[in-house]
């Protein structure tokens, strides 16, 4: 099958030649039992490349199940994909047959592969070199037939240095390595996947369909699509059901288009020792960074006051108003800490002082805005946040956030 009548048949929307050439290595390596390693960003579409494999592979009548590892609580994870015996664990009341059991004969695609326990890998590694396997809780060894696809949006190699991932896993796993590009290299596809969004948005919701003036096309190919597809595809249907106009010019889409939330962030590189996860360290800065935008509000206040109004005192310490966020940065930088406990800003001894806000309040205030934002569903939250969902679910437990 050529890779048009390839698109056509799975959904998949461009004409970018990486897109074709991720698709061209799916389709030559699907008649083979290798192992796939699918990488690319968060929301661009790994999900279905899996499928491509095994429907143009010799298992396309057996079983396929796709399993995201990083929704499954590390204490269960083992149960869920290698099974249990009766009585193996505090609630194992009978035995349970795990996914690789299960699909013996087909396919099962491992998304978010790098939130795996390392216990876990090792098991997983076991059934990719031998095809064996035992329960939780026995000593019984279960033979198995099943092809990994396996899926991550994180750097492994990274992973790797930092201890979290099992390098002789990973060259297990990287057998074919097929790399998904994200939209912003796709930018011919953008207006293609709206167009296509639209169309079907006009068909479910029975109104005229969406259409973009020159200058938002524009801006729709300009922005950066941090959330990739699935970004588009929700801010398609925002406009499709909200905008009575039905044609939409780029001030209208750019109401839609979230430019301060997604700003890239300054991110240090994980050092060896250090015990709190990388996540953690990309939600602090999330919080300083909205910390520094107050500070700079108040700078424009006190600059915006003349020298004649002021005390000496006062015009003393203005000019001991400095950024505080770059000593907070080359502070951690410094102790390779992933969280900080006070954020203090210079004031005059003569004002009042304000209790310094804390992190932990503040980490703690996010987690439960983004909670009932999303009506408690911890995948979307995590998602927001831009931690994992079992990062998440371990903060939840650890401040006692009620949902």
């Amino acid at each position: 099958m050529d890779i048009q009548n390839m698109k056509q048949r799975f959904g998949i929307i461009g004409n970018s030649p990486s897109l074709n050439r991720a698709i061209d290595i799916a389709s030559q390596v699907a008649p083979t039992d290798l192992t796939v390693l699918i990488s690319g960003e968060s929301g661009v579409g790994k999900e279905v490349f899996p499928k491509i494999i095994h429907q143009q592979s010799s298992r396309k009548h057996g079983p396929y199940i796709a399993v995201n590892c990083g929704a499954i609580p590390e204490g269960t994870i083992d149960s869920e994909l290698f099974g249990h015996e009766k009585g193996s664990f505090t609630g194992a009341h009978e035995a349970r047959k795990g996914y690789f059991e299960v699909v013996n004969g087909g396919t099962i695609f491992l998304d978010e592969v790098a939130e795996l326990p390392l216990s876990t890998q090792v098991r997983l590694l076991r059934v990719l070199e031998s095809g064996e396997f035992m329960k939780v809780g026995s000593s019984k060894v279960i033979k198995t037939d099943v092809r990994v696809v396996a899926a991550t949006n994180i750097n492994i190699p990274e992973a790797i240095h930092s201890g979290k991932f099992r390098q002789d896993l990973y060259y297990r796993l990287n057998t074919v390595p097929i790399f998904i590009p994200p939209l912003r290299e796709r930018k011919d596809d953008i207006h293609l996947l709206f167009r296509k969004f639209a169309s079907d948005f006009a068909d479910k919701y029975r109104m005229p369909t969406t259409q973009l003036d020159a200058d938002a096309v524009r801006l729709l190919e300009e922005y950066r699509w941090p959330g990739n597809i699935r970004q588009l595809k929700n801010i398609t249907e925002q406009i499709s059901i909200i905008e009575e106009n039905r044609t939409v010019n780029a001030d209208i889409l750019r109401r839609y288009l979230p430019s301060g939330q997604f700003n890239e962030l300054p991110v240090l590189y994980k050092k060896e020792g250090n015990d709190k996860e990388f996540s953690e360290r990309d939600l602090l800065y999330k919080v300083l960074f909205d910390m520094k935008k107050d500070i700079h509000e108040l700078k424009k206040v006190v600059s915006g006051i003349s020298n004649d109004e002021v005390s000496p005192d006062i015009q003393q310490h203005d000019s001991m108003l400095v950024d505080p966020m770059e000593e907070m940065r080359e502070s951690i930088e410094i102790h390779h800490a992933s969280e900080v406990s006070r954020f203090e800003e210079p004031i005059h001894p003569s004002e009042v002082v304000e209790e310094p806000l804390s992190l932990q309040e503040k980490e703690i205030d996010m987690i439960k805005k983004a909670l009932q934002r999303h009506n408690g569903k911890r995948k979307n939250a995590a998602q927001e946040l831009g931690i994992s969902e079992r990062t998440l679910y371990r903060k939840i437990k650890e401040f006692n956030i009620d949902q």
